[in-house]
């Protein structure tokens, strides 16, 4: 006679699923919270200081408890990155905005990071040790960074071809520029935080590129 499972005795078909479902709901959860923390920690001592037994004394865990859910501390960082993407995706795969909105929304993205200063802390310590050869990191840090300048200097072109830019402005360079700009900010808001209102600064330096690449209304 086949044995039956002691755990599934008495449960119907109905209940098991149902505690899967809160199992599956608790699982993720749980592996949310272990995310959240690891990022904090990357923010506070970088990815390559930071130890994962910390990690999991931060989420109450024992080490072994948190390898089940994350088996080593690359598997961590490149699901915080996974997340960052699915986060960040819509805004660089939509169908290409006109260019004034894309700037718009990214006034807008750099006043929300003010609200955010562990996220940006965290991501802009991990973007400086992506430069180090071998970074789990450095891929994904290097893809971010070509998918932003090509993002902005197509809508760039797209305007020139439009009448709407002036035709002797070069799209990549605007594009490398705004990106430069961006990182810099960031670094200096984190560094001065009193002193320096990114947000501010990155929306005027926005409205004096428009007023300078715009194709002017005839009168």
């Amino acid at each position: 006679m086949a044995r039956q499972d002691i755990s599934d005795a008495g449960r119907t078909p109905v209940d098991t699923v149902a505690g899967r479902r809160r199992n599956s709901v608790k699982g993720a959860a749980r592996r949310e919270e272990i995310l959240q923390a690891a990022l904090n920690r990357f923010a506070k001592d970088g990815f390559q200081n930071a130890a994962i037994a910390d990690i999991a004394e931060d989420v109450g865990l024992s080490l072994p408890g948190l390898l089940h859910y994350f088996p080593t501390k690359v598997d961590l960082l490149l699901a915080i990155l996974e997340r960052r993407d699915k986060e960040t995706a819509p805004d660089l795969n939509k169908k290409t905005p006109h260019w004034r909105d894309f700037l718009g929304l990214l006034v807008e993205v750099t006043n929300q990071n003010m609200q955010s200063e562990g996220v940006v802390r965290a991501f802009s310590i991990l973007n400086a040790e992506s430069l180090l050869a071998g970074h789990p990191a450095q891929a994904w840090f290097h893809k971010r960074s070509l998918q932003l300048r090509h993002k902005l200097a197509s809508i760039f072109a797209e305007g020139i071809l439009n009448h709407e830019i002036k035709s002797d402005i070069d799209p990549q360079g605007i594009a490398t520029e705004i990106i430069g700009l961006m990182d810099g900010l960031q670094m200096l808001w984190l560094r001065l935080p009193d002193s320096t209102d990114m947000g501010v600064l990155f929306s005027a330096y926005v409205a004096r590129l428009i007023a300078s690449i715009e194709v002017a209304e005839k009168p």
